[in-house]
């Protein structure tokens, strides 16, 4: 799926868009350094549908957590708002963010699906935090988790070598929070991290199962 990403603007120019919400996952930023991650829950990413500034399609517009404590968004609503482009895509999902003056126009209509995906109101951010995650393969986000409220596809930033931290890389990598027992999940390849002199961690499965170890599989 491609996304309409608004190019460089001057300063801090607010763009204005409007449209019907597709999906409502959470904002999280991966730190990875070898054999450690640290997770930094930010907010929110809303799918639109609709206009943004003077081009239609689908594009990606970061919120933040008292946003959606206020609106309660979830897939169907119709909203507008403000948001500037993000100044270093390597570190967001999301073409936009710093977004404000959010206005609903119609709230979702009809019934949300009670099967996967999921497109109900999204947790808070500590619920996210506390249910932990597993790996997710990403072929399988994009063709059946991507509008899923327990789907979440993370910048990575990684620092190769913790004695320089200067020098990293970045890449994307896709999660769920889901209930352990969703058909449609796959967890895909082991995900590999790059470190000093050539070496390299791989990620094994028992992480995942620890993350999720105290949820029963329809948690």
């Amino acid at each position: 799926m491609k996304f309409f990403k608004p190019g460089p603007k001057s300063g801090a120019e607010k763009i204005a868009w409007s449209g019907r919400i597709a999906a409502v996952q959470p904002r999280i930023r991966l730190l990875r350094s070898f054999d450690q991650r640290h997770h930094i829950y930010q907010g929110y990413v809303l799918r639109i549908e609709g206009t943004c500034g003077d081009q239609t399609g689908q594009f990606l517009i970061a919120v933040g957590k008292e946003a959606n404590e206020k609106h309660r968004f979830c897939v169907g609503m119709q909203l507008r708002g403000f948001s500037i482009p993000v100044s270093d895509p390597r570190l967001e999902t999301a073409g936009l963010y710093k977004t404000s003056g959010i206005k609903v126009d119609r709230e979702a209509q009809g019934r949300l699906t009670s099967t996967p995906p999921f497109h109900g109101v999204p947790p808070d951010l500590e619920t996210y935090r506390s249910r932990g995650h597993r790996r997710l393969d990403a072929r399988t986000y994009d063709s059946t988790c991507s509008t899923c409220i327990w789907g979440c596809r993370m910048p990575v930033e990684m620092i190769i070598d913790q004695w320089n931290p200067s020098q990293k890389r970045y890449r994307f990598e896709t999660f769920c929070y889901g209930p352990k027992s969703c058909p449609p999940y796959r967890a895909g390849a082991k995900r590999q991290v790059p470190g000093r002199k050539g070496m390299s961690y791989t990620e094994e499965d028992w992480v995942d199962e620890e993350a999720t170890s105290h949820r029963g599989p329809d948690d």
